[in-house]
C-alpha cells in the first residue's frame, strides 16, 4: 500500500503525466482530473487513439508515440483493461529510459499489472485519484 509520503514524493517530482485513456468529454472524470492538474501546473499529454486533440494538446494514439519525456502514466482504463498500458509503460522504460511511475485511477486494480510495473522498476499506484491526492496532501501542508 502506498504512503502518504510516497503519494507525496511521486506528486512533488511529477513534471510530465500521459494520461492514458483520457476522453474529450467535459463530464469525465478522464477529461477534469487532467484538466485539473493541467491547472497545477503538470504538463499533460493526452493518449487516445480515437482522438486528435484535447484541452488543446495534441493526442498520441500509445505510450510509444509520445514524443516528450514521461514521469508518470496515469491509467483511465477499466481494470481488466489496465495491464496493456503498463506493458507500454514498461516496453518505453526500456527503450526510452523514462516512465518512473504508473498510477492507476480511482476503482483500477489490476495485480498482474502491478507485479509487471514492478518487477521492473516502475512504482505503481492503483486504486487512488490523483486529484483528490493532490487536494489531500494541499490541505494538509496548507
Amino acid at each position: 500500500m502506498e504512503t502518504r509520503d510516497t503519494i507525496r514524493g511521486i506528486l512533488e517530482k511529477t513534471r510530465t503525466i500521459a494520461v492514458y485513456g483520457m476522453s474529450k468529454h467535459a463530464g469525465k472524470a478522464s477529461y477534469w482530473v487532467p484538466e485539473y492538474l493541467a491547472g497545477k501546473g503538470f504538463d499533460i499529454i493526452p493518449v487516445n487513439p480515437s482522438a486528435g486533440v484535447i484541452l488543446n494538446r495534441k493526442c498520441y494514439p500509445d505510450l510509444r508515440s509520445v514524443p516528450d519525456r514521461i514521469d508518470v502514466v496515469q491509467v483511465f482504463r477499466r481494470s481488466e483493461e489496465a495491464l496493456e498500458p503498463v506493458r507500454e509503460a514498461v516496453a518505453r522504460r526500456k527503450d526510452r529510459g523514462d516512465v518512473d511511475v504508473v498510477w492507476l485511477q480511482q476503482g483500477i486494480r489490476n495485480e498482474e499489472a502491478r507485479r509487471l510495473a514492478e518487477e521492473n522498476g516502475i512504482l505503481f499506484v492503483q486504486d487512488r485519484c490523483m486529484y483528490r491526492e493532490w487536494k489531500m496532501i494541499h490541505l494538509v501542508d496548507g
